[in-house]
């Protein structure tokens, strides 16, 4: 459903009753409109697309969602896609929501399938600064993407919190660390994938839209932009490569875990196994046994086995079997 509406003439906001005035305030009085959606159906798409004729495929991209971030370019009109990020901390998963962006040169209509961003906010906060508004389309695109990449920050301290408790749990014997290492290296990938594409998203817009004089400011804002875009980038692929390594050093100390046990079992084993092996040999009961008929045989037999066992028990001490 349309959430606003709204036509921006010299950074001043007015807002037309229907969607049919808007592209009448528009074409009469200059300016832009900013017509912003959240999860509308075919209908009501269809009905926007057909007002400001919008390119078929982006607008069939728009409904279905599932789009990684890029931007098109169909004839003077930009489709950007974007996506912004949510980090839940309980169950330590990063939740995607997906903003659909119709750029063209007097009007900019914006499809949100999320909560967040609060695009509401980035009106306001816009609607502030007259002059940045004055940009056009542009300057709205601007606030949208500095929104998006401002809420990564919080997702990058909830994976670093969660990656500093893995480190800690890591040598405290808990094998069930190596399932949360792996869930929250697939976390960190798929937040990679939802950031990294951004980089050629924002050089095309300074390098292309902002190749003008007149929007010389603003290339230094998308610049700072991309700068933090950066940023987010090389922390996400340092917590990748931590967690690969806190994976591989789990795998290492559970297989010398595995090995001590085994020791352990392997000696226990063998000192148990010298005294059943002198009594299975006195045990076989042949008539021709020397020590049968000895007075001493029986407590000889019980020292044989005790003596036998002691010493196999400070020998696997001594190596550490034990």
């Amino acid at each position: 459903m349309i959430v606003d509406n709204a036509v921006y003439v010299d950074g001043l906001r007015t807002e037309p009753p229907s969607l049919e005035e808007t592209c009448e305030t528009v074409r009469d009085r200059g300016g832009f409109a900013w017509i912003g959606l959240y999860r509308p159906n075919a209908e009501e798409l269809g009905a926007v697309a057909k007002e400001f004729d919008l390119p078929p495929l982006a607008v069939e991209d728009a409904l279905a969602g599932h789009q990684r971030s890029k931007i098109e370019k169909y004839g003077d009109m930009l489709f950007v896609v974007l996506r912004p990020a949510h980090y839940i901390d309980e169950t330590e998963k990063v939740e995607f929501g997906e903003v659909h962006v119709f750029l063209g040169a007097d009007f900019v209509i914006t499809v949100r399938h999320f909560e967040s961003p609060d695009l509401a906010r980035v009106r306001r906060r816009l609607e502030g600064d007259a002059a940045l508004l004055a940009h056009g389309p542009i300057a709205a695109l601007y606030g949208i993407l500095d929104e998006i990449v401002d809420e990564y920050a919080p997702v990058v301290a909830g994976l670093e919190d969660d990656i500093d408790e893995i480190e800690d749990q890591l040598f405290s014997g808990d094998r069930g660390v190596s399932r949360r290492i792996y869930e929250l290296s697939t976390e960190v990938m798929h937040f990679q994938r939802a950031v990294d594409p951004l980089r050629d998203v924002l050089a095309n817009l300074r390098q292309g839209l902002l190749a003008r004089e007149e929007d010389e400011g603003l290339r230094d804002a998308f610049r700072d932009i991309e700068d933090h875009v950066i940023r987010v980038t090389e922390r996400a692929e340092g917590f990748r490569q931590i967690l690969q390594n806190a994976l591989s050093v789990h795998t290492t100390l559970v297989g010398q875990q595995q090995n001590d046990e085994v020791k352990k079992i392997s000696g226990w084993a063998a000192i148990l196994f010298a005294p059943t092996l002198v009594a299975s040999v006195y045990g076989m009961n042949f008539r021709i046994m020397p020590e049968l008929h000895w007075a001493l045989g029986y407590p000889f037999a019980l020292l044989l086995m005790l003596g036998m066992g002691v010493g196999l028990y400070f020998v696997f001490k001594r190596k550490g079997w034990i």
